[in-house]
């Protein structure tokens, strides 16, 4: 199989090119394995140009990629080739991936860290499944986020409709935000502490739409986690007749996420995600939301009603560093947060095929949306739709070393 080796340079810590010179080059010579190319990225989308430059080289061949990036790069990746116009689908792609980015949400994800691991053994996992020859991968799945204009009447012509493909997550509101100012922090916090900072920037904040919750296939309803039972059932506003699922704003926290159950090492958001990386062929987004109007300490949108709330967002993202313990969650009567009884959760942990987010005109921080940190603005009298995908056949999309 034509074996291409790509890395970014300036992602992370902009460590990539001594751990590819020192180890990851190294470990391919004692495996007598010689790639057919080595690329440092130079710009923005570099990589999906390097990619299909290397696809038309081989043509109709599945190739193996040992990318070191972190989510970002590969979500440029995808985009620019999903973005390539082409008469029939594109050969699988294998990656076997480096962890070089800030979070490496996908990698953190299937390769799991122990205080044990040494640091530069760790990051080789997916190269070390690649040359070890039994090439197993995973097939990854896909959600397709296409932001809409508003309708116009004709003869008028509508603006065209913005297409961003994510293999980790898509949100609006408190990590939409985060991502959007955490990029100006970049420069001087290259680490993960910078994401913290902006949240508590942000914490506060409200964010107002309407939104829709679409099934997938398979149960053909949208399910909802249940502390009691540790399992997914049926959403109560969700049946065979009627799947779709309506709910109003405002909200504090929507995020959804696909391949992965994290968002850092540390950070398990979405802690039930990885069951569906056994499930081939079906595809789903795992969706945590948080609204204020659960609480049953709720009287009215107000700074101090704001303030008050961002507490128990706190207390919820603090849970998530606890091994995800932030879906067992509830409130009591008097609104306080805790781990007993039978309240309402205070995290909606839902399992769905798709979802669309149609924010308040005015409320121009719910215009936001990320995709894999790539942001978005939905226009005004817009919406955005996020649908989970899964490869067509064995022979197309993207897969894992693991």
């Amino acid at each position: 199989m034509p074996l291409l080796v790509v890395y970014n340079p300036v992602c992370g810590d902009r460590s990539a090119k001594a751990l590819f010179d020192d180890h990851v080059l190294p470990l391919l010579s004692q495996h007598n394995l010689s790639p057919d190319k080595v690329v440092a990225t130079e710009s923005s989308g570099h990589v999906g140009n390097v990619v299909a430059d290397f696809l038309t080289s081989h043509p109709d061949k599945p190739i193996s990629v040992i990318l070191g990036s972190g989510d970002g790069t590969l979500h440029e990746l995808i985009n620019v080739l999903n973005n390539i116009p082409s008469s029939k689908p594109l050969p699988r792609i294998h990656l076997a991936l480096v962890p070089c980015g800030t979070a490496n949400a996908l990698y953190s994800s299937l390769f799991l860290t122990s205080p044990e691991d040494d640091p530069v053994q760790y990051k080789l996992k997916s190269v070390h499944a690649f040359v070890s020859g039994n090439h197993r991968s995973v097939p990854l799945n896909l959600a397709v986020n296409v932001i809409s204009p508003p309708h116009v009447a004709p003869p008028a012509k509508p603006a065209p409709k913005q297409v961003s493909i994510s293999a980790v997550v898509a949100s609006t509101s408190l990590h939409a935000s985060i991502l959007h100012d955490s990029e100006a922090l970049r420069e001087t916090d290259p680490t993960i502490e910078r994401f913290k900072t902006a949240a508590f920037q942000n914490i506060t904040r409200w964010y107002y739409a309407t939104v829709k919750l679409f099934p997938r296939k398979g149960p053909e309803v949208v399910e909802v986690y249940d502390p009691a039972t540790d399992t997914f059932v049926p959403h109560e506003s969700s049946t065979e007749d009627e799947p779709i699922v309506d709910l109003i704003g405002p909200f504090a926290y929507f995020l959804s996420t696909v391949n992965v159950d994290r968002l850092e090492p540390a950070f398990r958001i979405t802690p039930k995600a990885k069951e569906l990386l056994h499930e081939e062929g079906t595809a789903a987004l795992d969706l945590v939301m948080i609204r204020p109007m659960r609480d049953p300490s709720y009287v009215m949108d107000s700074e101090e009603s704001r303030k008050a709330f961002a507490e128990k967002v706190g207390a919820v993202l603090g849970a998530a560093y606890q091994d995800g313990a932030h879906v067992n969650l509830r409130y009591t009567e008097d609104g306080s947060v805790t781990t007993e009884g039978d309240g309402p959760t205070v995290v909606e942990y839902v399992r769905c095929g798709g979802w669309e987010w149609e924010p308040d005109d005015i409320d121009e921080r719910a215009h936001l949306v990320c995709a894999d940190g790539d942001i978005l603005t939905i226009p005004t009298g817009g919406k955005a739709t996020c649908t989970a995908a899964t490869p067509m056949n064995d022979q197309t999309g993207f897969a894992l070393y693991a």
